[in-house]
């Protein structure tokens, strides 16, 4: 149908814009004075506006880096503050064991292996009593008779122990002697045993 025959659909005629060409956006200017480069470059304009920033051409950025000293005008004590929070991100912190939930019940806070340092003495001494009464197999006893430790042994010491026997009989320690070599297959044993028995 030709342009002539056209008639709206709802009564209203409908016209589309013709194309226009998409002006390309005109680029910045530099925010050096005089300066007539553009300003493609962006670096923060103060330290207590870190994201408001200034917009220079190449070479006056470098120069603002180059002249920018984020401490400037801060006290010794107020850049030594500014180091010690960097620390931990400049986020508040507080001592352990502070604005964290408190347990009334003991058996919440199991230190099994005493990675805290005692901090839950009674964890520490419960894990002892469990390490002296937990039931041995006899695989397990000849592990640890291999390893030369006592039936209640713990974590560290049995891992302490294998470290440091395997050092001592490795062959490269002993010239090749095949009797530490053996005794180094004993020990390897002795702690897979004890690894796949959960004790490490």
């Amino acid at each position: 149908m030709g342009a002539a025959g056209y008639r709206p659909r709802f009564g209203k005629d409908i016209r589309i814009k013709p194309d226009v060409p998409v002006r390309a956006d005109t680029p910045r200017p530099c925010g050096k004075a005089g300066c007539s480069g553009e300003g493609s470059f962006r670096v923060p304009s103060s330290r207590n506006r870190l994201d408001d920033h200034l917009w220079f051409c190449l070479q006056h950025a470098r120069e603002h880096n180059e002249h920018w000293d984020y401490f400037n005008g801060m006290s010794e004590a107020q850049i030594e503050a500014f180091r010690v929070d960097a620390v931990t991100g400049h986020r508040p912190t507080w001592p352990l064991g502070k604005r964290t939930a408190q347990f009334r019940c003991e058996e919440s806070l199991r230190d099994v292996h005493d990675l805290l340092g005692g901090a839950f003495g009674s964890a520490a001494s419960r894990a002892e009593q469990r390490r002296a009464e937990r039931p041995l197999t006899p695989p397990q006893i000849r592990a640890l008779d291999v390893l030369d430790l006592e039936a209640g042994a713990t974590l560290h010491q049995i891992k302490g122990r294998y470290k440091e026997l395997v050092k001592r009989f490795h062959p490269d320690a002993n010239g090749g002697d095949r009797g530490a070599e053996e005794r180094l297959k004993r020990v390897i044993q002795a702690y897979g045993v004890l690894r796949a028995s959960g004790l490490t």
